[in-house]
């Protein structure tokens, strides 16, 4: 009885402590100074040259072909560009299709 009990106590804290996070999934309401904006644009386009630097050597290295490193960076760039767009606040209200028919 006492597991029982035991085992229902822990689903309760464990599933109550799940519900704050599901919240702060609001980021829509967000702005960003231009500062921050400033300042998350330069780190942004920090990381961005590195991971542009790491796949040229992947492709120098002949792990990917040039065409998908090429590729790869597009895909990158079109990403800082839509982060750019919405004021480096990131979207994650993305809504996930489901692809069966």
């Amino acid at each position: 009885m006492r597991k029982i009990i035991f085992g229902l106590f822990v689903a309760v804290v464990l599933s109550s402590g799940v519900m704050p996070v599901v919240g702060a999934e609001g980021l829509s309401d967000v702005k960003l100074t231009e500062e921050q904006k400033t300042e998350m644009a330069s780190l942004h386009k920090e990381l961005f040259d590195q991971k542009k630097m790491i796949i040229s050597k992947y492709v120098e290295y002949g792990v990917f072909t040039e065409e998908k490193g090429q590729k790869i960076i597009s895909h990158m760039d079109k990403h800082y560009d839509k982060l750019k767009e919405n004021g480096f606040v990131p979207k994650w209200d993305k809504k996930h299709h489901n692809h069966q028919e």
